[in-house]
This record gives C-alpha cells, structure tokens and sequence, in this order.
C-alpha cells in the first residue's frame, strides 16, 4: 500500500510518502480501505516527537472508508461497507471500559500514535471500533467527525451539561473542533459567545451560528463576554488553547460556571485563583474525547441537524503540505487528506 510516514521526528519534510507493507486484520478486525483522513493538532505534535514517539509511525486519527476484509469472528460487517472508526483503543478490561467510561481506560492508545492510523490506503481496526458512516456525507466530512465533535460533545453534553438559555463561550471557534462546538451548543439551545481571528473567520462563526464573536486579538474576551451577558459572564467556557487564553476564560466564568478543557496548544503551565474559583462555586473539566455510546448518538445527528465544515483537502501524497497549512494557522475547520 502507499502511506506517508514518518521515521525520525523533526517539521513536515519528515513525512515520506512510500510502498509500505500492508497490514492484515488478526482476529476480531476488519480492515478497512481509507478513502479519507482528517488532520488534528496532535499530528503535528507526534510528528515532533512531543507525543508517543514511536518510529517509524503512520499518523492520522480521524478515518473513513471501506471495509475490504474481515478478521476471525467478525459478523455484521459486509464488504464495501462504508465506515468510520472510533479514534481510540481501548482495553476493555478495566473498570472504566466495563462502567462505559471507555474514553477514560487506563492502556487508552489513538490511531496514528501508539498504534498506526490513516495516512494509508489500509488500516486494520478492532471491530468496536468500527461504526456505520452517516448517510448523505462524503467521505472528507466523515473523516471530520471523530476528534472534534465527539470531543465537544463530551465536553458540552456530558461534561457540562449544557442547557437552553445558557451562554456558552467557545474560544477558537474558527478550529475544527471550535466549529463542532459552536453547532453543538445551539443544537441545544444556548446563546453562543465565540472568539476568532479576523474579519473573514470571524463571519464563518456566524454563519455555524454563533450569536457574537469577538476577535481574540483585538478585543479583551471577559470585558466583551461580561457585557454581553448584563455582567454574568459565560455559564459555560469550552476551552482547548491553553496558556494564551486561561486568564481571559477564567475571568469569563460565571458564578456557578463550568468550563471543559480538552487540550494546550499555546502552553500548559497555567494558575489558577484558588479564592476566585470555590467561592463562585465554579467547576473544571478535564476531557479527552468521548465514548463510544456517545460516538453513536453523535453520527445519528449528521442526518441534517450537524455539519462538518471542511477546509481543504489534499492528496495523500501532499501530507506535508497539510501539516504546514495547519501550523500556520490558515484553515477554518477541518483539513482533510484524500486517500
């Protein structure tokens, strides 16, 4: 098969684009031929060696496709069935993977880290994995479900409990998984506060749906968000930046607020108001992806009520093109490789 592989760590050049041997389903897998998959940050990290450094490796989490074969008792599955996998491996074993709590498991690997993923034509997966692509979508919008909406899922509907009438902030609503969020959250009936940068990202929030969006270079965040709430604040912060924006988030919380964090692109040392945070009764989630159960009740809403938004799609072979779009900032959504 061809994949684009990295064997040695370092800035997009390292991604080679190659015949590589193909992986074959063992029992319980099926193998599935990937017709798209979608870029998240953690790629880039695990192409510098920040994360799961194993070499050489084929990145790539988000994967849709086709099943092309199917390992020893598998049933349920035809071949050429159109598909999309869960992004994480689990044990099934531990307490957390019994209590459904699978996206908490303590031997929890991804696709495209610790385990090859989908910058390749094939990719083996466990069979839970596994899931029935929504109907209507192509394959680039499926492989941009996985990572951000199950993500802003978790953290929005099972974390934080987001209700009507409730102001949500999103701060970089104008990354993949910041547009999830933005859908999301009005899905169930809050008024939405997102934060961008520029004129241009700024109108696509609108158009998801956001009620305000605030220009994160230009305009002091908590100021803004306060005044837009007769001085409450944001009853819910979904937060996945990090260090540059921490202060602002906190300082946007209301009483008895909630805010989701689910990732640190710009630092993770951050403080923390110890008197500010119990005597407002306000609460920090921390989050990684989603569960399965709810991996289901996400793909039912892509029938009309959720959209992926996709930025560009490049050529498999263009992968390092893809990761030097994503790094300098340019994409609104997801970027996604066509394989």
């Amino acid at each position: 098969m061809k994949a684009a592989v990295i064997r040695k760590h370092g800035e997009p050049d390292v991604i080679e684009y190659l015949e590589w041997p193909d992986p074959r389903p063992g029992p319980g897998e099926v193998l599935v031929r990937v017709r798209a998959c979608a870029l998240n940050r953690r790629d880039i990290w695990v192409r510098r060696g920040l994360r799961d450094k194993r070499l050489p490796n084929i990145l790539g989490t988000d994967i849709a496709g086709e099943v092309v074969a199917l390992g020893s008792g598998v049933n349920g599955w035809t071949v050429g069935q159109k598909v999309v996998l869960y992004p994480a491996l689990t044990c099934g074993r531990c307490a957390f993977c019994r209590s459904g709590a699978e996206n908490s498991c303590v031997e929890i690997k991804i696709f495209g880290a610790a385990v090859d993923g989908g910058y390749a034509e094939l990719v083996a997966a466990p069979e839970q994995n596994v899931f029935a692509m929504p109907e209507g979508v192509t394959f680039s919008e499926a492989a941009s479900i996985p990572v951000a909406f199950l993500t802003a899922w978790h953290m929005l509907v099972t974390r934080c409990g987001v209700r009507p009438g409730e102001t949500v902030l999103v701060v970089g609503g104008s990354s993949g998984i910041g547009s999830a969020a933005i859908q999301i959250a009005r899905l169930f009936g809050a008024a939405v506060v997102a934060t961008a940068g520029g004129d241009g990202k700024r109108q696509r929030c609108r158009d998801l749906g956001a009620d305000h969006v605030l220009d994160h270079y230009k305009q002091p965040i908590a100021e803004e968000v306060r005044r837009l709430t007769d001085g409450r604040g944001a009853d819910v912060v979904f937060e996945h930046v990090g260090a540059a924006t921490w202060p602002e988030s906190l300082r946007a919380l209301a009483r008895r607020g909630r805010l989701a964090i689910c990732g640190q692109t710009t630092g993770n040392e951050v403080t923390l108001d110890l008197m500010r945070f119990f005597a407002q009764n306000q609460t920090i989630h921390g989050t990684f992806i989603g569960t399965p159960a709810e991996f289901f009740e996400l793909l039912r809403l892509f029938a009309g009520r959720l959209r992926t938004v996709v930025d560009h799609v490049f050529p498999l072979a263009e992968a390092a093109q893809a990761h030097r779009r994503m790094e300098r900032g340019e994409h609104f959504g997801k970027i996604v490789l066509s394989v």
